[in-house]
């Protein structure tokens, strides 16, 4: 398990982490969120050990990165944005030097670095000079160095970024093989790849945590959302949306047809609002022309977080 425990980081003048407070839990896939600038990579090399905070303290599997190096990053494996290649080694020789530098006996380091050049699609490229890879098999040897170990987290800074499409499948393909038995973090602003990969998301703006959330419960609110469109003028029918029980509000969209109304109309969770406003229309006698439920999505809700909409934690 990984826990940061009131975080803060400053640089000189600019503070780039604020009480930053979060738990992972272990198996779990936390997708760290935001705009460039956010303070995702500082968050992660404070997580790593790679930077100390100014205040406040990580603990990976109750141990201290900076108290206790070794045995923390026993735990850990790291993939920073842009990997950590030595392009005058071989693909085999570099991930041999990375199991050794990670404690791996001597005796086991070859096998190690089989299975883990099998797990990582590398098998093929394990003679070719890491200098003359493509970035998504530079991509792929960074992430096969991470695993070196077998480390429980792995934390990922941006993994598929300046990947193509056909790369961007692979890695995340990848990662959701490495995600079953292993906690991991990773950075990202691409939402959909957030979505796609993760059970837990952070969104980090300006250095404070404005969501710590499951990412089922993600767009769960107390009210529900129903977009209709009546065939009747917005003066016959908008007052009398108001005023049904259970409405919280009203708000008119444009439409072109003055004798049809469409609007979002707003119920608190609990008040059945399909049936109630079928109810309505139907002592009215106004036909219901369309009906949905409008969802937040996780980009709705990532920029109302970062537009100052979201509440820290």
């Amino acid at each position: 398990m990984i826990e940061i425990q009131n975080v803060s980081r400053r640089y000189g003048s600019v503070q780039a982490l604020t009480n930053v407070s979060l738990k992972v839990e272990q198996g779990s896939v936390l997708g760290l969120l935001g705009q460039n600038g956010a303070g995702k990579t500082t968050l992660l090399n404070i997580l790593t050990g790679y930077l100390a905070p100014t205040e406040g303290r990580v603990l990976i599997d109750g141990c201290d990165p900076l108290l206790e190096p070794a045995q923390a990053k026993r735990y850990l494996g790291y993939l920073p944005e842009h990997p950590p290649l030595y392009d005058e080694m071989t693909v085999r020789e570099y991930l041999m030097f990375a199991a050794e530098l990670k404690g791996v006996e001597k005796r086991a380091i070859r096998a190690h670095v089989d299975e883990v050049m099998e797990l990582t699609g590398l098998t093929a490229m394990r003679s070719r000079m890491l200098g003359h890879l493509s970035k998504g098999y530079r991509q792929r040897a960074g992430m096969a160095q991470a695993l070196c170990g077998d480390p429980d987290v792995l934390v990922l800074d941006e993994p598929t970024v300046g990947l193509d499409p056909m790369q961007i499948t692979e890695i995340r393909g990848l990662i959701r093989t490495l995600g079953k038995g292993r906690t991991i973090v990773f950075s990202s602003h691409i939402l959909s790849e957030v979505q796609q990969l993760c059970d837990h998301v952070v969104i980090l703006d300006s250095g404070v945590i404005r969501l710590d959330a499951p990412l089922q419960s993600v767009g769960e609110k107390d009210e529900i959302t129903l977009l209709v469109t009546i065939a009747a003028a917005e003066s016959s029918i908008v007052s009398k949306l108001r005023q049904l029980d259970g409405v919280r509000r009203v708000t008119v969209q444009p439409t072109a047809h003055v004798d049809q109304t469409t609007a979002l109309v707003t119920f608190y969770r609990q008040n059945e609002p399909e049936r109630r406003l079928f109810g309505l229309l139907s002592n009215l006698g106004m036909p219901l022309l369309h009906l949905s439920r409008v969802e937040d999505t996780l980009e709705q809700v990532f920029m109302n977080a970062v537009s100052g909409g979201g509440k820290t934690r």
